[in-house]
C-alpha cells in the first residue's frame, strides 16, 4: 500500500478522535480493526500518532499479537514502556514476553537508531506508573496532556559544523530494565530466566536495575549469580530474610557495599555457626558491619533475630554515618553496654520510629533507656517497647523523658508486667502530648487471677473503664487506649476496647 493511501487509511480509522477522546468505543473498534491485518498494522506504526500508541499496544497485548508488539516496542515513542502494570494480575504468555524482549534486542543491535526511537526504560515493576494505562479508561482524556512516564532524559550535546552550532545525535546510553526481585528457592520462572539470559548477552547496552530486592531461602551462589546481573547502585530497598550463618553473611557483604543508594535495609534470622572459631566469627562480623560505611543514603534499618548483635551494636552503629529515620531492633539480645552505645550514637538523633520489641530490658538501668528517649525526643513519632520485660520501676523512670517526646503519635508497650497504679501515672504524664493518638498498653497485673495468666475479664473491664474516665476528666476523650495480652494457648494478641476481642481458641466451646 502506498504511503499516502496508508495515511488516509489511518486517518479514517481514527477520524473520531479530536482534542477530546469521544466516543471511546469507536476508537477501540478502530484499533481492533487495524490489528486484524498484521502487515498493515506494522506498516502503520511509522505514521501512527504518538497519542494512539498506548491504545493500540493494550489491544495488541490483550490479543497476544506478538509480532505487532515486537514492532511496537521498536517504534515506541515514549522514553519509558511501563509493561509491568499490564502484566499485573494476569498470567503473561511466555511467547508474548519473549516477543517484546526481542523487540528490545533488535533496537540494541542496530548501529543506526530508528528516527522515532525514544525508548530508554523498560519498566517491569507491577506497582509503578499506575496512571499511564488507566488514563485511557476515562470518558474525557486530553491528548495534549497525555502522561509521559518518568524516565531520565539524556542530555543532547552540541557541536559546530561549518562554523555553525547544531544539535548532534546524542551518544548511546544503555537501556534500563526496571524490576522488583524476590529471590527464593524455585521462584525463578521461565520469564525471569529469559530476561537474565538477555541481560547477560547485552550487559554493555542493557542494564538490569532493581529498586526493591527480597532475598528468602535460596543458595547464596545462586543469589550471587543474579546479583552479578543487577546494577547494585540502583537498589533502594533490600530485605534479607534467610536462616543464614555468619560466614554466609560475610560472603554476601561485598555486594552490600556496592548498594550506595540503599535507603532501607531489613536483615533477619542470622544464626551462629558451630564450625568456625570465635576469631573467624569476629572477622566475619567485622566484614559485614564495615559495609555500612558505604551506605550513605540509609534511612531505615530493621534488625530482627540477629544472634551476633549482642556486644557488636556499637561496632555496627559506628559505621552508620548518617542519621536514621527508622531503627528497629527486634527479638535480639542486647547488653547494657549495647544500650549505652545506642543512647550515644549520632545515628539516632533524628529518629522518627524506634522499636525495641522483643529485646529484654529487665536488667538494663532505666536511666540508660531514659537517655535514649532524651536523645530522640525532638523527632520521635512511633515508639515500640512491646515484650521488653519492662517493670513498674523502669517505666516510672522513663515517664519524664516520655513527656518530652512532643512529636509522639503512637506508643506501644504491650507484654510488659505493669500495674494499674503505674498506668495511671502514665496517663497523667502523656495526656499533654497533643500529637499522641494511640497507646497500646499491657493488661494490668491486677487483672490476672493467678500466676498462670488467667484473666478476670470483670476486673479488666473495670480497670479499662477507669482509664477511659481519666482520659475524659483530663480533656482527652479521643485518645485511643487499647489493652492487649497474649492468649495463653496460642500466643496471639487479644485486644480489649473495652470488650475483649478474643482469639477463637480462648473462647468457650
Amino acid at each position: 500500500m502506498e504511503r499516502r493511501h496508508l495515511r488516509t487509511y489511518i486517518q479514517s480509522r481514527f477520524i473520531s478522535m479530536s482534542m477530546w477522546m469521544k466516543p471511546r468505543r469507536l476508537v477501540d473498534l478502530a484499533g481492533q480493526s487495524l490489528l486484524k491485518n498484521e502487515a498493515l498494522a506494522i506498516a502503520a506504526l511509522e505514521l501512527l500518532p504518538r497519542e494512539l500508541f498506548p491504545l493500540l499496544f493494550m489491544a495488541a497485548f490483550d490479543g497476544r499479537h506478538n509480532q505487532i508488539l515486537k514492532a511496537m516496542v521498536q517504534a515506541w515513542p515514549f522514553t519509558c514502556l511501563p509493561l509491568g502494570v499490564l502484566m499485573k494480575g494476569q498470567q503473561l504468555h511466555v511467547d508474548t514476553f519473549k516477543a517484546m524482549l526481542d523487540g528490545v534486542d533488535v533496537l540494541l543491535t542496530q548501529e543506526v537508531r530508528p528516527r522515532r526511537w525514544k525508548l530508554k526504560v523498560l519498566d517491569l515493576r507491577k506497582n509503578s506508573h499506575q496512571d499511564f494505562w488507566t488514563v485511557w479508561s476515562g470518558k474525557r482524556v486530553s491528548l495534549c496532556s497525555f502522561p509521559e512516564p518518568e524516565a531520565a532524559q539524556p542530555v543532547r550535546k552540541k557541536r559546530k559544523v561549518d562554523g555553525s552550532s547544531t544539535e548532534a545525535e546524542q551518544p548511546f546510553t544503555p537501556m534500563e530494565v526496571l524490576v522488583d526481585l524476590s529471590l527464593k528457592e524455585g521462584a525463578c520462572d521461565e520469564l525471569f530466566i529469559h530476561l537474565i539470559k538477555m541481560v547477560r548477552r547485552k550487559k554493555d547496552v542493557l542494564h538490569l536495575c532493581c529498586k526493591k530486592l527480597r532475598i528468602f531461602a535460596m543458595p547464596v551462589q545462586n543469589i550471587k549469580m543474579v546479583l552479578k546481573m543487577v546494577q547494585l547502585d540502583s537498589l533502594e530497598d533490600l530485605e534479607i530474610t534467610c536462616t543464614w550463618k555468619v560466614p554466609t553473611l560475610a560472603k554476601f557483604s561485598p555486594h552490600l557495599s556496592q548498594m550506595s543508594n540503599l535507603r532501607k535495609l531489613l536483615l533477619a534470622h542470622i544464626h551462629p555457626s558451630s564450625f568456625i572459631s570465635r576469631q573467624k566469627e569476629e572477622q566475619c562480623i567485622a566484614q559485614f558491619t564495615s559495609q555500612f560505611l558505604n551506605l550513605r543514603c540509609l534511612q531505615e534499618l530493621y534488625l530482627d533475630s540477629l544472634f551476633f548483635l549482642r556486644g557488636h551494636l556499637d561496632q555496627l552503629l559506628r559505621c552508620v554515618l548518617n542519621p536514621l529515620e527508622t531503627l528497629s531492633i527486634t527479638n535480639c539480645r542486647l547488653s547494657e553496654e549495647d544500650v549505652i552505645h545506642l543512647s550515644q550514637s549520632p545515628s539516632i538523633s533524628q529518629l522518627s520510629v524506634l522499636s525495641l520489641s522483643g529485646v529484654m530490658l529487665t536488667k538494663i538501668n532505666p536511666e540508660i533507656l531514659q537517655a535514649v528517649l532524651q536523645r530522640t525526643s525532638a523527632t520521635l513519632q512511633d515508639l515500640d517497647l512491646d515484650e521488653c520485660g519492662i517493670l513498674d520501676i523502669q517505666l516510672l523512670v522513663l515517664l519524664p523523658s516520655l513527656n518530652h517526646c512532643s512529636q509522639l503519635t503512637t506508643f506501644s508497650f504491650c507484654g510488659n508486667p505493669i500495674s494499674m497504679c503505674v498506668l495511671e501515672s502514665l496517663v497523667y504524664h502523656v495526656v499533654g502530648l497533643n500529637n499522641l493518638s494511640h497507646v497500646l498498653y499491657p493488661v494490668p497485673l491486677e487483672s490476672y487471677e493467678d500466676i498462670n495468666g488467667t484473666l478476670d475479664l470483670g476486673r479488666l473491664a473495670y480497670l479499662h473503664t477507669r482509664l477511659r474516665e481519666m482520659l475524659c476528666e483530663l480533656g482527652r476523650p479521643g485518645m485511643v487506649w487499647l489493652s492487649a495480652s497474649p492468649c495463653p494457648r496460642c500466643g496471639d494478641r487479644t485486644f480489649y476496647d473495652p470488650d475483649p476481642v478474643l482469639c477463637p481458641c480462648f473462647m468457650p466451646a
